[in-house]
């Protein structure tokens, strides 16, 4: 089917949350995705903070999705099985100088409906994070974590279980109207829709601009992270941000406490000119470690076992501030609606956004409620069960009993079920990020090798097609030998 009532372009959180509110109605919709799964750029590479909003201007579309969407979370992680822990976030002043920045903050969020915002003195704080030392903090309770892939993932594959359809490594290279109709080019063919929604992230100017001149530019910025090994998890227990940086536009190096026990040092904040390019730099990562020991002085200097990057969709260049979301329809396309710049708290945002997106499809189509729509529900991991449920598992399936993942305890049948995603993603990527194989201390030094050979084997992939994470970042160029005739 190449005919559809909807088109989304971009996979990742946004996009994805669109394409699940709009399955609970009776519409054909397709989502095109340039990635070898969801969640392949900046939705997977972030703190997965779901943030409060006192940090937007009140009135701005920020602010006023940031809320809305924060409220969301706990019905859609009981609907959807993503995890979701209400850790709260300290913003921490060093000094008096900087009190004056946490009373406009909390002025801030009380005018954005933020609740139960309260500053705590040094020996305060102390009682609650024993590691942190300070002179104050904004303590924020409405502030938590999730994991941002699994979240992604979860709205995704429910969208799917709902009826819509995801094309992964679809680029779209030409987009046209005619007749009321689009017709959008990709590397698979062409398509058909009577709406498009631009949900491209880094890519939106460039959708943009295949229909009329954009009245907007991208400035990449790459935020590079560390991640501490799971024995550190004890040193804090709630998200500690510094007094965020006015000038550049963003929140500053964080700690941030992860949903499976991490904690992640970031992001840094580095004007770039390739939005591709996700490399880590040494030069960052001492910079990083030693912002974050400023923080956290107990902080361990071995306790890093990986760093990765991604990159922020800004719409405004460095020393001009924090530019708000953009939400419209094309000034030349009728039906065409684009999302500019959406940056963080995009990911606390996604439902509310995807909730004003579906409004705004409303006034053009007719929406019907389906009523067979279904949740999701989430499979206990096997690291997750007690020693008696393990036992039955293993006695109805033996490879319940055959570890793969070492570092994280995942089973051959959790590495199985996750190549047999919904989706039809099939990357090592697509295992790590749907039972955390590859994530631990050795990050896939031992399990590699048998997620490989079960590729082979349950998948029938011949190794010399088996990916890394992108269209094009096969593994395995060709053998160290010759096998003899």
């Amino acid at each position: 089917m190449r005919n559809f009532e909807v088109a989304i372009i971009g996979g990742g959180v946004v996009g994805c949350a669109i394409a699940r509110e709009l399955s609970k109605y009776d519409v054909r919709v397709v989502v095109f995705e340039a990635g070898s799964d969801v969640a392949s750029g900046a939705s997977k590479a972030n703190s997965g903070v779901i943030h409060s909003g006192i940090n937007s201007p009140p009135s701005s579309l920020k602010a006023i999705l940031c809320v809305e969407g924060n409220k969301m979370f706990p019905l859609l992680s009981e609907e959807l099985s993503f995890p979701v822990k209400w850790t709260g976030k300290f913003v921490i002043a060093k000094n008096e100088e900087e009190v004056d920045e946490l009373e406009r903050l909390m002025e801030t969020g009380i005018k954005n409906g933020v609740e139960n915002l309260e500053i705590k003195e040094g020996d305060e704080v102390k009682k609650l994070e024993p590691n942190i030392s300070c002179f104050s903090a904004l303590w924020i309770p409405t502030a938590g974590i999730t994991s941002p892939y699994e979240f992604t993932i979860a709205l995704a594959e429910n969208a799917v279980e709902n009826g819509v359809s995801f094309l992964l490594e679809t680029e779209v290279n030409g987009l046209n109207k005619k007749n009321d109709i689009f017709s959008i080019k990709t590397n698979r063919g062409e398509f058909k829709a009577d709406i498009v929604i631009n949900a491209s992230g880094l890519n939106c100017r460039k959708i943009v601009s295949m229909v009329e001149e954009p009245d907007f530019d991208i400035y990449p910025c790459r935020g590079e992270y560390l991640v501490l090994d799971k024995n550190y998890r004890y040193l804090i227990n709630s998200m500690i941000y510094p007094v965020p940086v006015k000038e550049m536009g963003v929140l500053g190096v964080h700690l941030t406490p992860t949903i499976e026990g991490n904690i992640l040092i970031g992001p840094s904040a580095e004007f770039i000119e390739d939005s591709s390019d996700i490399s880590t730099t040494r030069k960052m990562m001492k910079q990083l470690f030693h912002e974050a020991k400023e923080i956290l002085p107990s902080l361990p200097e071995k306790g890093v076992i990986n760093a990765y990057s991604g990159i922020r969709c800004k719409i405004s260049s460095a020393g001009e501030g924090l530019a708000d979301f953009r939400i419209e329809e094309s000034r030349n396309f009728r039906h065409m609606i684009n999302l500019i710049g959406i940056e963080s708290p995009g990911l606390t945002a996604s439902p509310a956004i995807a909730k004003r997106v579906v409004g705004m499809i409303s006034n053009i189509i007719d929406l019907r409620e389906k009523r067979d729509f279904k949740v999701r529900k989430r499979k206990k991991r096997f690291s997750e069960m007690s020693v008696e449920e393990k036992s039955i598992m293993i006695e109805k399936d033996k490879r319940w009993g055959r570890i793969v993942c070492r570092c994280e305890n995942v089973t051959e049948v959790e590495i199985i079920e996750a190549l047999s995603n919904i989706l039809g993603a099939k990357t090592l990527s697509a295992v790590k990020y749907r039972c955390r194989a590859g994530m631990g201390r050795c990050q896939g030094g031992f399990c590699t090798q048998h997620i490989v050979r079960i590729m082979e084997k349950n998948f029938g992939m011949k190794i010399k097609d088996i990916k890394l994470k992108s269209p094009n970042s096969y593994m395995f160029c060709g053998k160290t030998r010759e096998e003899n005739e």
